[in-house]
């Protein structure tokens, strides 16, 4: 019988507030996120995130202390594991805190399966995220002596049952809205990135509105008044755009009333729970 692991793959985030300092260094001297020597970027990083760990604590002090992000992919894998059967083993690596690469990389060796599929829970492929996650996955396998076939899933912004699940939701909540619907507007938010690193060939930022664009297709509600934007901008470089923030201030002053779908997330974190559910919301 042929036994296959698949790997989960998500951003990781802070299981107590202590954790935060360390869990934005990770972040920021990450490459992909700040391209600069080693030596620099490892300066820059403790700035980063010395300056930022205040504020990043009073976001996880709404949800409780922690991160949802790695409970919640936890439960995705048991879900995905129960569907796949017993032939099948799921595991949950995180890029930026527990459990890292090579945590993971160790215990699929000591699972020895006959076959791998790293699978980033990131629908729309980024040199930032999918990309950094699976040459951090490399180093460790290198690392741990780990060596069997692997399939990647790098990317899957159009998938079916991906966009059947967003129209189920979206037509939901579309449905409960007592708004006419030349009063509604739906913004599907994606968190952004520098413009540099779209202008570079980076193909997030077409493959978000791929996403958009499928959603609104299959869920055929005529007229339907719709936006892509882009939330969670941080540092001085200029950034994709419109930005979330704009884009629900713009819809105020027009009277429209919003549905946010933030579709390039697959579980709640602080980007969601906070920042959408709480900051822009009131």
């Amino acid at each position: 019988m042929s036994t296959k692991a698949v790997v989960l793959f998500n951003l990781g985030g802070p299981d107590q507030i202590s954790s935060v300092r360390p869990f934005l260094f990770n972040l920021f001297n990450d490459k992909a996120i700040i391209d600069l020597p080693r030596p620099i970027r490892w300066l820059v990083a403790q700035l980063i995130s010395r300056r930022r760990t205040l504020v990043a604590q009073n976001i996880y002090s709404k949800l409780g202390g922690s991160s949802p992000l790695l409970s919640e992919t936890k439960k995705q894998a048991a879900a995905i594991e129960q569907k796949l059967g017993e032939d099948w083993r799921v595991f949950v690596c995180m890029r930026y805190w527990h459990p890292f690469s090579v945590e993971i990389a160790q215990d699929v060796k000591q699972y020895n399966p006959d076959q791998i599929v790293l699978l980033p829970l990131y629908p729309q492929y980024s040199t930032t995220t999918t990309a950094s996650a699976l040459e951090d996955w490399n180093y460790a396998i290198q690392k741990v002596g780990l060596q069997k076939p692997t399939e990647v899933i790098g990317c899957y912004p159009t998938l079916k049952g991906f966009i059947r699940a967003h129209c189920r939701l979206l037509g939901e909540a579309l449905a409960e809205s007592r708004c006419e619907k030349t009063d509604q507007r739906v913004l599907f938010s994606a968190h952004g990135l520098p413009v540099k690193v779209i202008s570079s060939g980076d193909p997030y930022q077409w493959q978000v509105e791929e996403t958009a664009l499928a959603i609104v297709k299959d869920l055929n509600v005529e007229r339907l008044d719709w936006q892509v934007c882009y939330q969670s901008r941080v540092g001085p470089l200029e950034w994709i755009g419109p930005s979330t923030e704009d884009a629900i201030i713009q819809a105020g002053l027009e009277g429209k009333s919003l549905t946010v779908v933030p579709v390039a997330f697959v579980s709640e974190h602080s980007e969601t729970l906070v920042e959408l559910d709480i900051d822009y919301k009131s």
